[in-house]
């Protein structure tokens, strides 16, 4: 499967899908003026990824804000991963350790999942 890239702007994450480096990484702020217009490519990335892979499967997402549209797109993620109960599928939920507001959004997200494993990762500000 061909990877899946976009360059971080100021207003949307550096999305890296990289089957053949093994790298899946959200990174950044996710305010896009079109949310269903930038999720969805890579909603439908995921979806025909983890159809076609065994194994286990780690995904980041080092978001340090997002917007309120943005939300509900990577609780759709989220949402997909978990309808493959036959997968290893981890998500890392990356966040600044001083970032309250983050590290409570993994935890939401989390206890909103089943099969899912959603890791909260908190990271010193460099």
């Amino acid at each position: 499967m061909d990877a899946f890239l976009v360059t971080v702007t100021d207003e949307t994450p550096e999305v890296v899908l990289n089957p053949a480096e093994n790298i899946f990484l959200l990174k950044g702020k996710a305010l896009p003026e079109d949310a269903n217009a930038f999720f969805s490519p890579i909603i439908d990335w995921f979806s025909a990824y983890i159809k076609e892979t065994s194994g286990k499967m780690v995904f980041d997402f080092e978001l340090n804000y997002f917007n309120t549209a943005s939300s509900k797109y990577i609780l759709d993620i989220f949402l997909l991963f978990d309808e493959y109960t036959d997968k290893d599928i981890t998500v890392n939920w990356i966040y600044n350790e001083d970032d309250e507001d983050m590290e409570e959004a993994g935890e939401e997200y989390a206890d909103m999942l089943s099969s899912v494993k959603l890791e909260l990762k908190p990271q010193a500000q460099a």
